[in-house]
């Protein structure tokens, strides 16, 4: 397998700090902790439909921004997962992390 260009933690902390911006911009709470186990979208999460669109946008813009990287995070095979890759911040980071390694193994 291939060494993944960006390391977990990064990608978590990724998804984190887009996570905490749109809780700001949204005028939401912020959780004392945000960490793999917080749940982003379903019952009892913390985003709703729309919020959660804007965090994958958001991500997508980040990950070209700093690790000059192009990807497609809501796409078909994305939503047709059993267990969907946004309903916490882990599932989040490990799709990440597949797509990454995906992507990296064309290079």
């Amino acid at each position: 397998m291939t060494s993944l260009p960006i390391s977990r933690a990064e990608l978590s902390n990724l998804v984190i700090d887009g996570l905490r911006d749109i809780l700001e911009q949204s005028d939401r709470p912020i959780p004392a902790t945000l960490d793999e186990q917080t749940l982003l979208f379903g019952k009892g999460a913390l985003l709703d439909s729309l919020a959660l669109v804007t965090l994958v946008v958001d991500l997508e813009q980040r990950l070209e921004e700093q690790f000059g990287l192009t990807l497609t995070l809501a796409d078909d095979r994305a939503m047709s997962q059993r267990h969907s890759p946004f309903r916490s911040v882990g599932a989040l980071v490990d799709y990440l992390e597949q797509l990454i390694s995906e992507e990296s193994d064309r290079d």
